[in-house]
């Protein structure tokens, strides 16, 4: 074996050794592991699940509110698309706000990206429902509904709204909040 050969195979053991430790030390020193703690939620607190999911992790509930089935239908294949999980469809009673979003700890994350999605003109907050167990989101859409965002437009309303906060009553599961 040549003297190059054997600089060689040494500079590739010491780095793959240096790599081995960092890893090593990273894993060990990562804040983020173990379960979800409590500790310092107030004691009838519920864990809501702030954590931002990926489209095709949010189940939704669809619901026409608009008094227009074409719209309706239009926006529940546009939200299909976009890899959200409709699992139910239904019309109710029109309403006049651009969409409504009901849902309770464990969509509060999911619920925030949705409202995402229609300019962050959904109404939230008095939405929320503690009692609520599924991690499921109710749409309703409204006639005040226009089109849904575009790619660029959610990143932009993300932006905007920052992270998901947990609503009263409840703690984040996250624990960078």
């Amino acid at each position: 074996m040549s003297f190059a050969r054997v600089r060689a195979l040494a500079i590739v053991g010491v780095l793959v050794t240096c790599a081995a430790v960092l890893v090593a030390v990273t894993l060990f020193n990562d804040k983020q592991r173990g379960p979800i703690t409590t500790a310092s939620c107030p004691k009838d607190a519920v864990v809501a699940d702030v954590r931002m999911p990926e489209p095709k992790d949010v189940k939704v509930n669809f619901f026409d509110g608009t008094g227009t089935a074409s719209v309706a239908f239009n926006v529940g294949e546009d939200l299909k698309h976009r890899q959200f999980q409709i699992t139910k469809k239904d019309t109710v009673t029109p309403i006049k706000q651009v969409a409504v979003l009901r849902y309770g700890p464990k969509a509060v994350g999911a619920a925030w990206l949705l409202k995402a999605y229609f300019l962050n003109d959904a109404k939230l907050a008095s939405q929320f429902d503690i009692k609520r167990t599924d991690d499921t989101v109710d749409l309703v859409l409204g006639s005040a509904y226009k089109s849904l965002a575009t790619e660029t437009q959610v990143g932009q309303a993300l932006a905007q709204l920052g992270r998901p906060s947990s609503p009263p009553g409840t703690c984040p599961n996250d624990p960078a909040q």
